[in-house]
C-alpha cells in the first residue's frame, strides 16, 4: 500500500520517509499554507492511506503569527480529511499534547476534556476538529516531547550546550514522555495499515515514551548516555518564562493505542541510544 505523507523535512516525516511505500511531499509540492494544494495532492496521488506529518511547530512564535498557525495546523488538515473522506481513504493525523490545560498529575485520557494554553495548542485543536468533522477513516496521534538525529530538538540543544559548559539549568517541574521521531513514524505507519481495513478503528489516540520525566531528568540521561561532563540543577518553569505557556503535565495514557493497534509505548533511553548513535555521540 503505497502512503502519502505530508512532510519532508522535519523529525517525523524524515523517519517516515525510510519506510517502504512512503511518498513524502515537501512544501514545494504542497504547502500547508495553501489547503486546497494539499487537497489536490491527494487527489493526484490517489494514496491507499495519509499521514499529516507537516505543521506549524514554532510553539513561542505561533503566538505573534496565530492567523497562519491556524491556516497550516487548523484549517490544511480539515482539506486533507475531506479529500479522503470523498475518496475512502484512511488518514493518520499527527497531534499533541498541547490541546490539553496540563494541570495535575494524572496522564492524560483520549477522552479528556481539552484546554489549550496557548496558540500553538489551540491551531492543533482546530485541526483535529476539522478531521473529526470531515467523516474520512482517521487516527489523531497525540504525542509529546519529540526527538531524533533530525532537525532542531532538546537531545542535539542538550549535547551543544553541554558541550560548551559544566553546569546547565532545566525545568524540573514540566513533566512528559520524551517520544522518538522514529519511534513515531513506525506507529503512524502500522496505523494508517490497519484503518485501511478497518475503519471501526477511527478515533484519537496517544502515544509518547515512557517513563514519564521532567525535562532536567531528560537531560541528565542525554549526559550520562553520551558521556558529556554537565551538571544539571533543576528549575520551575517561572524562572524560565517563554512567550507561550508550556503544559506542566503532558503525561499520556497510551493504552487504547496498544489495545486497539498493538503498538506500545517507547523506552525513551532505548530510543535516546539510537538517536545518540546516529549522532556519533555515544560514550
Amino acid at each position: 500500500m503505497n502512503i502519502l505523507v505530508f512532510g519532508k523535512n522535519g523529525q517525523v516525516a524524515t523517519e517516515l520517509a525510510a519506510l517502504e511505500g512512503v511518498t513524502c511531499l515537501g512544501r514545494d509540492v504542497a504547502d500547508l499554507s495553501d489547503p486546497s494544494a494539499c487537497a489536490a495532492a491527494i487527489a493526484q496521488h490517489a494514496p491507499g492511506a495519509v499521514i499529516n506529518a507537516a505543521a506549524y511547530t514554532a510553539v513561542d512564535k505561533a503566538e505573534s503569527e496565530e492567523p497562519l498557525a491556524q491556516v497550516i495546523n487548523g484549517q490544511a488538515p480539515g482539506a486533507m480529511a475531506r479529500a479522503c473522506a470523498s475518496q475512502g481513504i484512511p488518514l493518520v493525523h499527527i497531534s499533541t499534547d498541547y490541546v490539553f490545560a496540563g494541570d495535575g498529575t494524572t496522564p492524560w485520557q483520549p477522552s479528556d476534556p481539552t484546554g489549550p494554553l496557548g496558540a500553538y495548542g489551540r491551531t492543533k485543536l482546530a485541526g483535529e476538529e476539522a478531521v473529526r468533522a470531515a467523516g474520512a477513516t482517521h487516527a489523531i496521534l497525540r504525542t509529546s516531547w519529540v526527538v531524533s538525529a533530525h532537525g532542531n530538538n532538546f537531545v542535539k540543544t542538550m549535547l551543544r550546550l553541554g558541550a560548551e559548559r559544566d553546569g546547565l539549568t532545566v525545568v524540573g517541574d514540566q513533566i512528559g514522555g520524551p517520544t522518538g521521531a522514529r519511534e513515531i513514524a513506525a506507529a503512524c505507519h502500522t496505523i494508517a495499515q490497519q484503518l485501511a481495513t478497518d475503519s471501526t478503528k477511527s478515533g484519537i489516540y496517544h502515544f509518547s515514551g515512557t517513563p514519564d520525566c521532567s525535562w532536567a531528568d531528560f537531560a541528565r540521561e542525554i549526559f550520562a548516555q553520551s558521556g558529556v561532563v554537565c551538571d544539571v540543577t533543576d528549575i520551575s518553569t517561572t524562572d524560565f518564562p517563554t512567550p507561550a505557556k508550556r503544559p506542566p503535565n503532558s503525561r499520556m495514557d497510551c493504552s487504547h493505542t496498544q489495545a486497539t493497534f498493538g503498538v506500545q509505548r517507547p523506552d525513551w533511553k532505548t530510543s535516546l541510544s539510537g538517536i545518540l548513535k546516529d549522532l556519533g555521540a555515544v560514550k
